[in-house]
């Protein structure tokens, strides 16, 4: 269904839940909901997405809380899934606009938001919970149960009203064999299924995989014939949050007899968390700054960075690079070991090429399984629908095609697909009387970070960075007399990014046509210098498709004389 074909939704109904989703559905990243009842907000959620090569310059994506900024005052607490940047990294900028919101989330979550928001300078509320721990938030009775993902703590969430109840699973898999011995609250799903469940507002991102995703055990052979057949320095690069595979990376090279050290802020930062909050387990001697790094020799040195997405500014991209003090060669291995996520192949590709060039060994998911995702295959998916046996069913965490699987994953063990709504950000869903129907399309948009600015960037910004970038820039000056109606100086064409020696081919044909524009305007009286750069931008533009094939940005300057 098309934004256009759903109406802006009716007042709310008194005893009637209304689930928004503000980011998450039709892109991977900026995941937010949020719940409201009886006059009070719930959020589950707030993170943030990073931008892709068509947005130049941008440095993050937030979610847009235009729906809400009206009604703060409302909001009961924000709950968090897990720990990732994509549900928690929006939060920081969500508290400046009240920063007394309450926060709960698992301990992990809640010490990688601390130092997040210590960054910010601010001191949120913070309200740490447990497994199967519930607890009343405002008309919201909020139950945490324990789910797998590819970082620890991570929880689903069941929201209880009057007007039903909502499980939220978070981004979750079912991992029998976790390398914490945490396993997904199975027991707990089929229960709340057995008193219950309205809505499932389920992870997305794997219904497109078939059977289920492999334990994170399985890549521990991988990972040791790397670690044996490595003759120099081994150097890892990974999601700064994904603890459990730092935790494998230490336990090979504790076997291999070697030395690792974090390189990296945010990697440092969260796995000095981990370590403290006995999430991650550094046997002593086993650690070593960066700087130490230069007296230990290469077959004996793991170095565990950021950059696995391809990350202009992260480590491993600025080693591709040559722009870091440290440098590989022939002898050194290199292993991305995190998924991909969509979008950032070209700039992961560069990556790999970068290192090979330089003539390292580049170990990844697509010639070694040093990786499995954290989120729920086909297979799994099925298994939660048969657990929960929810009456409505909403896909979320995903593209659209991911959407779509799901939706047809959950057809598959029978739900009636009228029950299952699959919607874009900005949709409404509506729960009443243990019945969820669309309810209304709330226009929501993407919120850019650039530097200090947030908000302050447009599509319209946007579009001129990418023809700057793809097609350069000219510039066309000239001077004129209104009064007397001539041409004193100019017409001058300089450009950017085009060319010196392809602009200079028919310039005089130009500059000639643009200034008998500018004669033929101011002698039919036209004094306005906004209509005369248009004129002149008309000339120019004719003038470097027809010669050129360009679409640059062109800025036409007229200064009165």
């Amino acid at each position: 269904m098309q934004h256009d074909e759903i109406p802006s939704p009716a007042p709310l109904k008194a005893g009637a839940l209304r689930v928004l989703p503000i980011g998450g559905l039709g892109e991977i990243g900026r995941n937010m909901a949020v719940f409201d009842f009886d006059g009070s907000l719930l959020i589950v959620d707030c993170g943030v997405l990073f931008p892709e090569e068509s947005q130049p310059g941008v440095d993050l994506i937030l979610p847009d809380f235009s729906p809400i900024a009206e009604r703060l005052a409302e909001v009961e607490a924000i709950i968090l899934t897990h720990g990732h940047e994509d549900h928690i990294g929006a939060v920081p900028y969500l508290l400046r606009m009240r920063p007394d919101v309450p926060i709960y989330g698992s301990r992990l979550t809640l010490a990688f938001l601390k130092a997040k928001a210590t960054e910010h300078r601010l001191s949120p509320d913070l309200h740490e919970v447990s497994d199967g721990e519930q607890v009343q938030v405002g008309p919201f009775g909020v139950e945490f149960l324990a789910v797998n993902h590819s970082i620890p703590d991570a929880m689903a969430v069941a929201i209880t009203t009057d007007a039903g109840r909502v499980l939220h699973t978070g981004d979750f898999k079912v991992d029998q064999l976790p390398l914490d011995g945490r396993v997904t609250d199975l027991n707990g799903f089929a229960r709340l299924g057995d008193e219950g469940v309205d809505l499932l507002m389920i992870d997305s991102t794997n219904a497109e995989v078939p059977g289920f995703i492999p334990s994170e055990r399985d890549i521990m052979p991988v990972l040791d014939s790397v670690f044996a057949k490595a003759r120099g320095r081994v150097i890892v690069a990974s999601f700064a949050s994904h603890v459990h595979r730092i935790q494998q990376i230490i336990d090979m090279a504790v076997e291999h007899r070697r030395k690792i050290a974090f390189v990296g802020r945010s990697m440092v930062r969260n796995m000095h968390i981990a370590r403290d909050l006995g999430f991650l387990s550094i046997p002593e001697g086993t650690l070593v700054s960066a700087d130490d790094l230069a007296d230990l020799p290469d077959d004996k040195a793991v170095l565990i960075c950021t950059g696995s997405q391809g990350e202009p500014m992260a480590v491993l991209s600025r080693i591709a690079n040559r722009d870091h003090a440290i440098s590989v060669g022939p002898s050194d291995t290199v292993v991305l070991a995190s998924s991909l996520i969509p979008g950032n192949e070209n700039a992961v590709n560069r990556v790999i090429n970068g290192l090979t060039k330089l003539g390292a060994s580049v170990v990844h998911k697509g010639n070694a399984l040093v990786h499995v995702s954290g989120h729920a295959s086909a297979g799994e998916l099925r298994f939660v629908y048969n657990l929960v046996k929810p009456r409505f069913v909403m896909p979320v965490h995903g593209e659209w095609r991911h959407l779509v699987a799901n939706a047809a994953v959950a057809q598959s063990v029978g739900i009636d697909p009228r029950r299952i709504l699959v919607v874009d950000d900005g949709v409404s869903v509506d729960l009443d009387e243990q019945r969820a129907v669309i309810s209304g399309y709330t226009p929501v948009g993407f919120v850019y970070v650039d530097g200090s600015s947030i908000g302050d960037l447009t599509e319209a910004s946007l579009k001129d960075r990418r023809v700057l970038g793809e097609e350069g820039f000219i510039s066309i000056i000239a001077v004129v007399d209104i009064v007397a109606g001539t041409v004193v100086a100019g017409p001058e064409i300089h450009e950017r990014g085009f060319g010196e020696e392809v602009l200079s081919e028919g310039v005089d044909d130009v500059t000639g046509k643009v200034r008998e524009a500018l004669e033929q305007a101011l002698a039919d009286g036209i004094d306005d210098p906004h209509d005369l750069q248009q004129r002149m931008r008309r000339v120019v533009g004719r003038w470097v498709n027809a010669t050129h094939r360009r679409r640059p940005m062109i800025v036409p300057v007229v200064v009165e004389a």
